[in-house]
């Protein structure tokens, strides 16, 4: 989106003073940040990273609202796959399968109905393992996500920024009070990070991040904290060099420790008012 930043919705007060823009080109902004498709398919054959549209982060408003759920729930359920896999290099889920296949092959003297066996608890695990990712989104549309005007633009201490790109939501962040009441008053949480495949690698990410720092820093917090799964990497790295640290590790369920998936707690302690 090019041009100066459009006024504000109603309800900018909530929130800490944004940026003029967060241009994904540094030093350029509102430059077009776009090519040709000549250029851009000459790019993506050797494997360089293609220039995107200039973007903003804004406030959240009401006609995000589809668009804001459905960037959350692909960005959540993306990570299925990638729970699934970490399920298979689990040392004790690994055994499992061993032992089931020695036992299967003892009774019944047979390879073929021994790998079948195998086979057929491996696909049943897969919907087992999906639904890490699918209850969380069904769990977050029912209650924040559902009335995310309620739950975050008029709650005190919270807010909820999505970046935009070419007309088109591409990324959103949240911040709000923790519920875990130890943390109450001293820390925020962020919550919700999400950016579309197509429109990473380019600082977004580091980008909504900063608007929480700036925001709970503004507000005379202590800390920023922050939950993120075992399989979520690329996400644990960005935190990091933010200058979180992970300071514990929970699994959500009794299946979840069965096969060694974490949630780990990351917690970054914020510099003193000026």
């Amino acid at each position: 989106m090019a041009g100066g930043a459009s006024p504000e919705p109603p309800g900018r007060e909530t929130c800490s003073p944004l940026p003029a823009a967060s241009p994904s080109c540094p030093g350029t902004p509102w430059h077009s940040c776009s090519s040709s498709p000549e250029l851009t398919w000459l790019l993506q054959v050797l494997g360089a990273q293609v220039p995107m549209a200039p973007y903003r982060i804004r406030l959240y408003r009401d006609e995000d609202y589809a668009a804001v759920r459905s960037l959350f729930a692909h960005g959540i359920i993306e990570h299925a796959p990638a729970i699934y896999r970490h399920m298979l290099r689990s040392t004790r889920v690994q055994l499992g399968l061993l032992a089931l296949f020695t036992a299967v092959r003892a009774a019944a003297g047979s390879w073929l109905l021994a790998l079948a066996a195998v086979a057929l608890v491996l696909a049943a695990t897969w919907p087992m393992m999906r639904s890490f990712s699918t209850s969380y989104v069904q769990e977050a549309l029912i209650t924040d996500l559902c009335d995310i005007e309620s739950s975050y633009m008029r709650a005190p201490d919270s807010c909820f920024w999505v970046v935009e790109a070419d007309g088109a939501v591409v990324g959103m962040v949240a911040v709000a009070p923790p519920q875990d009441p130890a943390q109450r008053g001293e820390a925020l949480e962020l919550k919700r990070m999400s950016v579309s495949k197509n429109h990473r690698g380019h600082g977004i990410s580091k980008a909504l991040c900063g608007e929480v720092l700036r925001f709970a820093q503004a507000r005379g917090y202590r800390a920023v904290m922050l939950y993120t799964s075992i399989v979520q990497v690329v996400a644990q790295r960005l935190y990091e060099k933010q200058g979180f640290r992970k300071v514990g590790a929970t699994s959500p369920s009794l299946l979840a420790s069965l096969v060694s998936f974490q949630i780990f707690h990351y917690r970054l302690e914020l510099p003193g008012r000026p």
